[in-house]
């Protein structure tokens, strides 16, 4: 371990080298964490590699090669099977790990946790391993909660607007180079006829992504719904963190051409009689919420925030219980990286508070 400070806890983080380890690692020294000693940590392909953090030289150690002892909080980003084979070993030697990856998120004795919304499920972590959820899910929950608590959520249909930077640098270059590729075509063409463009071969979203819309993300689950897993991610994570088990949800996940921040349109119907204006009085005191007459990707890039607007009665709803609304939320940022971060601050207070 690299030394920080002279108190505080030990950090380790797994994936470090990766696209969302390159934001938590800034997110760690943009919130002061309270770091006494700090490792990076990676695969063999990228161990040895020295990394700058807040004037020191700290050098990537390989995984398979690391002593995991003295670790008191380990963040992950390094994917669903590195976490189930690494997440336990760590565990084991007395480390909470905050995951990242889906690996953990529904399992009964791992806390799924927004910071904003569930941190009392951070009073016992009986496995040491808190999850993470998934970027679409932690967008909303900051919303949703204080309306569930407020009005009784009942129902809920989210179309989500996905960034190719949710698929990683691969979606991200895949969208770079199908878009050059395109301008260099002609713009008119694009107008007028943008089936003939010669797009290069889909790399990794499964259909062109540039100037189009794609609505399927992720895999299809194999139980005869037609649902992709990415949809099925957002109802079952959002009833385990707003503890609501029967929660009616359904969800479309759409890629679509822009780099980074997805959107959401939210279609929420309530046990009790809600307003807009009510809607907006509550939100506009909600931690990790900002209104926003038009939130969109755009604005949401780079910010910690849910930007939510276009709050308005939603018509297919008898009465006056049901809401439409737009969220737009920076995945790589709250929706992966800031969460971790947050999540690991209320750990450190709830259980190394002597350390601080």
């Amino acid at each position: 371990m690299t030394r920080i400070n002279e108190q505080g806890v030990n950090v380790a983080v797994l994936g470090a080298t990766g696209q969302v380890g390159m934001v938590m690692r800034r997110i760690l020294a943009e919130r002061e964490f309270p770091v006494k000693d700090l490792r990076f940590i990676a695969s063999s392909h990228s161990a040895g590699q020295t990394l700058q953090w807040e004037g020191h030289d700290i050098t990537v150690e390989d995984v398979e090669h690391a002593d995991l002892r003295g670790i008191d909080i380990a963040i992950f980003s390094a994917g669903g099977g590195t976490s189930k084979l690494w997440a336990p070993r760590f565990a084991a030697e007395g480390t909470y790990v905050v995951d990242n990856s889906s690996q953990w998120r529904m399992h009964d004795d791992v806390p799924l946790v927004v910071a904003e919304v569930n941190p009392h499920d951070l009073d016992d972590v009986p496995g040491r391993i808190v999850a993470n959820p998934n970027c679409t899910t932690m967008a909303c929950m900051p919303v949703l909660k204080p309306l569930a608590d407020a009005f009784g959520l009942k129902r809920l249909i989210v179309s989500s607007y996905q960034a190719v930077s949710g698929a990683g640098r691969a979606g991200v270059l895949q969208l770079k180079n199908e878009a050059q590729a395109a301008l260099d075509q002609g713009a008119d063409k694009l107008v007028f006829d943008g089936s003939s463009i010669d797009f290069p071969e889909p790399t990794k979203v499964v259909r062109t992504i540039a100037f189009d819309a794609v609505p399927f993300i992720g895999a299809l689950v194999d139980d005869g719904s037609e649902e992709t897993d990415e949809e099925q991610k957002l109802r079952n994570e959002s009833r385990k963190i707003l503890h609501l088990p029967d929660l009616a949800a359904s969800c479309t996940c759409v890629r679509v051409g822009v780099f980074t921040a997805h959107g959401m349109s939210l279609n929420a119907e309530f046990e009790k009689d809600v307003t807009p204006d009510q809607a907006r009085e509550l939100l506009s005191k909600a931690p990790g919420v900002a209104l926003s007459d038009i939130p969109t990707p755009l604005q949401a890039a780079g910010k910690d925030n849910s930007f939510v607007g276009r709050i308005r009665q939603d018509q297919a709803v008898p009465g006056r219980k049901g809401l439409a609304l737009f969220v737009a939320n920076d995945n790589l940022r709250k929706g992966a990286a800031l969460n971790a971060i947050e999540i690991a601050e209320v750990i450190a207070q709830k259980h190394f508070s002597e350390q601080l």
